[in-house]
């Protein structure tokens, strides 16, 4: 296996960020701060001469929105993009849509709390980050790892429960562990995969 590089950015601020709304698979597009955000992560990359082979997202706006700016921001825009669902931010279910405050209201805070922060306890009819990681973990494994071993430089822009699944992996995280961590939007996280296929670095582009 060659040496390769895998980016992680979670998509800017969404409207629905904005107005503190449980999103999921709902798919408003970004506010003009996501815009930034996205640009200002191109950017980043770009400083770095980063040289992308491929790029992987969601089927959600918010997160192929982010990557196109960042592709327009590199000057990379004919490289391969694969959208697939797998990649989708964790499905609120009943919660999709809600004011944060609603909900806490309707089901208490204690409850949405848990939905929110235990790793497999899902709202109704959604999923719990453990369930996001079912999908998202396989899809990692027989989609992106063959390019890493291929030697490519891979850049993904999902979501944050979908890149919790991924930084868990990479990481070495425990579900306990994960639980703690927070994906800040629009900010590229660099991985250098080394020749044995382990995280031989990680840096994150604040």
């Amino acid at each position: 296996m060659k040496p390769s590089t895998l980016v992680l950015v979670r998509h800017g601020q969404s409207e629905w960020n904005a107005k503190n709304l449980f999103t999921g698979w709902k798919d408003p597009d970004l506010t003009e701060v996501g815009v930034a955000e996205a640009h200002k992560a191109g950017q980043s990359l770009k400083a770095e001469g980063r040289v992308f082979d491929l790029a992987f997202t969601s089927v959600l706006v918010r997160a192929q929105h982010t990557l196109d700016i960042m592709l327009r921001e590199l000057g990379q825009t004919d490289i391969e993009i694969i959208r697939d669902q797998a990649l989708n931010e964790r499905d609120y279910g009943s919660l999709s849509g809600l004011n944060k405050d609603d909900a806490r209201a309707k089901w208490g805070e204690d409850q949405v709390h848990i939905w929110r922060r235990s790793f497999d306890v899902p709202p109704p009819d959604g999923e719990s980050l453990k369930d996001t990681a079912e999908r998202t973990l396989p899809y990692y494994d027989a989609r992106i790892i063959p390019e890493l071993k291929a030697g490519k430089s891979i850049l993904v822009a999902a979501h944050g429960n979908s890149l919790r699944s991924l930084v868990m992996r990479l990481d070495n995280l425990s579900p306990e562990q994960i639980l703690k961590v927070e994906i800040a939007t629009g900010v590229p996280i660099v991985y250098e995969i080394d020749a044995s296929g382990n995280v031989s670095s990680k840096r994150v582009l604040e």
